[in-house]
């Protein structure tokens, strides 16, 4: 599974960097490493919504707060 997260600057200033942070420190807790590959990518063309994440041909809207029930909810339930 691939996640990728917008790293633009619109959705760097909304926090992409932490989501960045959060989505690699709970693939180690899982031990995912071999399933999911996490990615960065410029403007992803959803600057309106907040920080745009797709997960294989999927687009999310994250918030660094909203990060880790993205994950629960629709990350580990593909794998």
């Amino acid at each position: 599974m691939k996640i990728t997260i917008c790293i633009g600057s619109s959705c760097h200033l909304k926090g992409s960097r932490q989501i960045v942070q959060e989505l690699q420190s709970l693939v180690a807790q899982h031990d995912l490493k071999d399933q999911i590959e996490l990615a960065g990518q410029f403007c992803m063309g959803n600057c309106q919504r907040g920080v745009c994440v797709t997960v294989d041909e999927d687009t999310f809207s994250l918030t660094p707060e909203t990060t880790r029930e993205f994950f629960e909810k629709d990350v580990l339930p593909r794998l």
